[in-house]
């Protein structure tokens, strides 16, 4: 590991500061750490945000507001959670083993970076690494790489299950930085590769998240997440699908959906809802959405199962959704 330096931030205003002066920010550390050891992140400064008061989690009229440094583990077992937003706390669970849910925190799950092992690799071409040193994957082993929102610079698939489940509940980030406070989707907050796959967030130099708005609603309660994977011990998700339904008298009134595993971010399928509105309830629209779904998928050499396997796990995850009295 590369000798740096470590600052306790007392204020936002210090953290901000510190930051904008080539720091990094560091919350649970259980991304950014490894990263470290293997010489992948080569932060000069660390700036520990743990002692700033960003962990409540607020249930309120509107909307549930979870603070970024609310660790995993307590948002999952929130009551506030558990009750108005269950697709939340089920995809925390999903997402991590219970030690690292202890640790990560909201915020910090957010912007984890990708697990490709190239990536990861300094001996490899990596354009997320290295910009313009080329991309392993494409030609390499990509079995567990994206099929959708891919480039020819970069075919890595975002990793983190809790913002599936937010993008597919319209949630967002709040954000304060030297510029103020702002406030947009989380879905917002990722970057398509395009041929700048290193740049993979919409933040701006010293911003920090704060919080994460949740807005309540009728589809909230008839939820689930459903992750697929290798092994049933924690593992990255090969396909996954966060599924929220308002539905009335057996006809779907509104459907959110949206898939990890299988894109570069968090990946919105927004032409699969618009197909379930003012349909049945039932496995013959639930078909219709999937194969709407995996449309314009760009499978590699290794990961052609993944057109399948997304189809399948959108039309399982919408019947365990449907099945919620």
């Amino acid at each position: 590991m590369v000798p740096f330096a470590y600052q306790a931030a007392r204020s936002e205003q210090e953290a901000m500061d510190g930051a904008l002066a080539g720091g990094r920010y560091i919350a649970g550390g259980t991304t950014l750490i490894d990263l470290m050891r293997e010489e992948v992140e080569r932060p000069q400064r660390l700036i520990d945000i743990n002692r700033l008061p960003l962990r409540a989690i607020d249930l309120r009229a509107d909307r549930l507001v979870i603070g970024a440094l609310a660790r995993m583990a307590d948002v999952a077992a929130h009551p506030a959670v558990v009750q108005a937003h269950p697709l939340i706390a089920e995809a925390l669970v999903e997402g991590a083993s219970p030690q690292l849910r202890n640790m990560a925190s909201i915020g910090g799950n957010l912007l984890q970076r990708v697990r490709c092992q190239y990536f990861r690799t300094l001996d490899a071409p990596c354009n997320k690494r290295q910009p313009g040193s080329g991309c392993a994957a494409i030609g390499g082993i990509n079995t567990t790489h994206a099929i959708l929102g891919t480039s020819d610079h970069c075919v890595a698939t975002h990793p983190s299950d809790l913002a599936v489940a937010l993008v597919a509940l319209e949630a967002s980030v709040v954000t304060r930085g030297p510029g103020g406070e702002r406030r947009f989707p989380v879905e917002e907050l990722y970057r398509p590769p395009g041929d700048t796959p290193h740049l993979e967030h919409t933040l701006l130099p010293g911003e920090l998240i704060v919080a994460v708005e949740v807005p309540r609603g009728g589809h909230a309660r008839r939820a689930r997440y459903l992750k697929v994977r290798d092994r049933a011990s924690y593992e990255f998700a090969l396909t996954s699908a966060a599924v929220a339904l308002d539905v009335d008298g057996g006809v779907v009134r509104g459907a959110r959906i949206a898939a990890g595993g299988v894109g570069t971010k968090p990946w919105r399928l927004r032409a699969s809802e618009a197909l379930l509105v003012g349909q049945r309830a039932d496995g013959a629209a639930w078909a219709r959405a999937a194969d709407r779904a995996v449309e314009g998928a760009r499978p590699l050499s290794g990961n052609g199962y993944k057109v399948r396997l997304l189809r399948q796990t959108i039309i399982r995850a919408l019947e365990m959704a449907g099945d919620i009295a």
